[in-house]
């Protein structure tokens, strides 16, 4: 039987990467891991000699009917909800001008709309329960841009966004929401885990078209360890006193930092303008 005492994580995109180091980490702890991915044929290994503690089922997170499956199975199987890990998400290489609508709009629908449509759906549950964690991938890409991945950065912006106004509407109900923001991994992110509209105009050629070349090349090659990074999500979420955001990886930290001392220096710059924009004292 499943250990009932033993907490329940909820993982999105387990055929790749940090969704599927994440579940074999949980699983080997003895933790109910519910293991998800659009074709379950590709998870199904991740199961293996964990059959108990195991729920394998397919889910697509564009798809409400299949999360509200796959939300009454868990709660079916394992009577709750205790981890919440919106991993689903894609990257999308092209310039701005070049961007196809219907890729950028599917972009959306899966790193942003997915993860909203998973945490609504989750959300009751964990309420009910006044209890639980929802783990948002966001990216060193939700904290600052680079050239060919703007329709990425985009989404995982809103995921930021969200995720720091949620944090704040259902901290006091004993839910914690947890950010993790990874800088480049071992995982197919480059890879097969992107779509990819390639630059024809010449203009890009030297910021677009080289960046999108230099992160083909560097695919499978990237200093982040995806199970270390894993483990490093499980840690924080059992911390007592969890923070919203996690950064992983030295790159990630070094970035984040350096974007901390441009926004102050851009801030500073126009510090007469900006604050010449009130009305007077005399005039309030």
């Amino acid at each position: 039987m499943e250990n009932n005492n033993a907490p329940v994580w909820f993982i999105t995109g387990c055929s790749t990467g940090f969704g599927r180091e994440l579940a074999k980490l949980l699983l080997d702890k003895g933790y109910n891991t519910v293991i998800t991915a659009r074709n379950p044929d590709k998870i199904k290994d991740i199961a293996d000699g964990h059959n108990e503690n195991s729920l394998v089922l397919k889910l697509d997170v564009t798809d409400k009917a299949q999360i509200t499956d796959a939300v009454k199975q868990t709660i079916d199987k394992f009577g709750k909800i205790d981890v919440l890990v919106n991993n689903a998400g894609y990257g999308y290489f092209t310039s701005i001008e070049e961007g196809e609508e219907d890729k950028i709009r599917n972009q959306f629908e899966t790193n942003f709309f997915g993860l909203v449509n998973m945490t609504q759906a989750v959300l009751p549950h964990m309420r009910d329960q006044r209890k639980g964690h929802i783990v948002n991938f966001s990216s060193i890409g939700g904290l600052r841009a680079f050239t060919s991945t703007g329709f990425y950065h985009a989404t995982k912006f809103a995921v930021e966004g969200l995720s720091e106004s949620l944090s704040q509407e259902v901290g006091a109900l004993g839910i914690k929401v947890l950010l993790v923001e990874p800088g480049p991994f071992r995982t197919d992110w480059a890879g097969r885990s992107t779509e990819r509209t390639e630059t024809k105009l010449d203009d890009y050629k030297d910021t677009v078209g080289k960046r999108m070349a230099a992160s083909l090349e560097g695919s499978g090659k990237q200093v982040g360890d995806p199970v270390r990074g894993s483990q490093a999500i499980i840690d924080a979420v059992e911390d007592g006193d969890t923070k919203l955001r996690l950064l992983l990886g030295k790159m990630a930290f070094d970035m984040a930092n350096e974007k901390l001392d441009m926004l102050k220096q851009n801030f500073e710059a126009y510090k007469e303008l900006t604050l010449g924009a009130d009305f007077p004292e005399n005039e309030r």
